[in-house]
């Protein structure tokens, strides 16, 4: 596997560029066509990636006990809480053959997969965005303040901008859309947008 990042970018570039052939690259360095795929595909070496996860045959049958511990510690003062240690020596009395090492690595992934969040972006057809302003233009050759309403629908990168750089304090701008230029199945709801400036 070529993890020479220089090399990595020259193979790749010389073949997207049209520079040189893949069997000419194959034939100057004698890697495998598989590699040249890999380079290709990848703008940098992917590294070792595991095809499925090792067993654990010792810890294996321990970790939803050791997930119940960390879990019930949550209703107690820091100060009480199981360590990596304490728990190892609990489990040992239930059976457990292994090494304290691998204890301490299952309770640090298990509290940091409990401490992550991923909060999924999630935009629904006919869903917008809207927010309004002032800036400064340039408007005819000169700078303006130019009033503002931007509407983006995310779910289809969309968008409608309203601006008015007339001198009346007070102009409305009106655009009416229907659901359906911009998502499919809500043609009988209308999205109307009546900006005051």
């Amino acid at each position: 596997m070529y993890n020479n990042m220089e090399e990595w970018t020259e193979i790749r570039l010389r073949v997207l560029r049209g520079e040189s052939s893949k069997r000419e690259i194959l034939r100057e360095t004698g890697m495998h066509w598989r590699t040249l795929e890999k380079i290709l595909q990848y703008s940098e070496p992917p590294g070792y990636r595991l095809r499925r996860e090792r067993s654990k045959p010792k810890i294996g049958p321990f970790l939803d006990r050791i997930a119940g511990i960390l879990e019930s510690d949550k209703q107690v003062p820091k100060k009480q809480r199981h360590t990596a240690k304490r728990i190892y020596e609990r489990i040992k009395e239930e059976g457990y053959q292994g090494k304290y090492t691998q204890v301490k690595e299952a309770v640090s992934q298990i509290k940091r997969q409990s401490r992550e969040v991923f909060m999924p972006l999630i935009h629904r057809p006919g869903e917008a965005q809207v927010d309004f302003g002032e800036a400064v233009a340039k408007v005819s050759g000169e700078l303006r303040k130019v009033h503002f309403l931007a509407m983006v629908l995310p779910y289809s990168d969309a968008f409608l901008l309203l601006h008015s750089s007339g001198s009346a304090p007070r102009v409305t701008g009106k655009a009416t859309y229907r659901h359906s230029r911009f998502s499919r199945g809500f043609q009988d709801e209308s999205l109307t947008t009546t900006a005051g400036f």
